[in-house]
Parts: structure tokens; C-alpha cells; sequence
């Protein structure tokens, strides 16, 4: 099974390393599964930018980020080269190691914490 290691821009949340991660599943599923808070608006179809995310390793194992999805990303807040949005993330090694930050979410309409 692939690793992700969720890390925070906001550092009062805690790192959290999930280890059993299946591919095919993406990003976005494999947070809610293990309790890791993600905004997703739009219901994980790849038509907002709640899900934003930076993929610090582990990115030639996703899929190719397209068209679509990039023009989601540039509404982004505070996107960088390696902003994808997390529904769009789908696990293709299944021993791939991932990092993945999510951003501050405070500044979301819908935000929780």
C-alpha cells in the first residue's frame, strides 16, 4: 500500500502519516477516510478549488493535472507550481511515498476549524 504523509500549513495540526493507502482511490477519498480535514465544496468533481493541495513528493505517480483542472487551481489561494486539487489525485503506485500540505483553509467559505 502507498504512504501519504499529510503535513499543514497551519502547524497547529499535527502531521499525519496514513500508510495503508490504496491505489485508485484518490487523495481527497483517502484523507476523509483517516480523518484528515479537506475542504471539497463541490463534491469531489473537479469544479472548485476547495481541494487545493501542494504535492511535495510523489508527483510523477499521480495523472498528468489537466486543462480543467489547472484553471480550477489558478482561483486557487495562494497557488504554486506544485497545486493540484486533491480530487483530481489518484493513487497509481501502490508503493508510492506521497507528501501532500494541505494549505491554511481558514479563508474558505465552509471552513470548519
Amino acid at each position: 500500500m502507498a504512504k501519504i504523509t499529510f503535513t499543514f500549513e497551519d502547524k497547529n495540526i499535527p502531521t499525519k502519516i496514513v500508510e495503508d493507502a490504496e491505489e485508485g482511490l484518490s487523495i481527497l477519498d483517502i484523507a476523509e477516510d483517516n480523518d484528515v480535514h479537506l475542504n471539497h465544496n463541490c463534491g469531489a468533481v473537479c469544479a472548485c478549488s476547495t481541494c487545493h493541495v501542494y504535492i511535495n513528493k510523489g508527483e510523477d505517480d499521480l495523472p498528468e493535472i489537466t486543462d480543467r483542472e489547472e484553471d480550477f487551481i489558478d482561483r486557487a489561494i495562494n497557488p504554486r507550481l506544485e497545486s493540484r486539487l486533491a480530487c483530481q489525485c489518484l493513487i497509481q503506485d501502490p508503493n508510492g511515498e506521497y507528501e501532500v500540505e494541505i494549505p491554511d483553509q481558514s479563508q474558505i467559505i465552509g471552513h470548519e476549524h
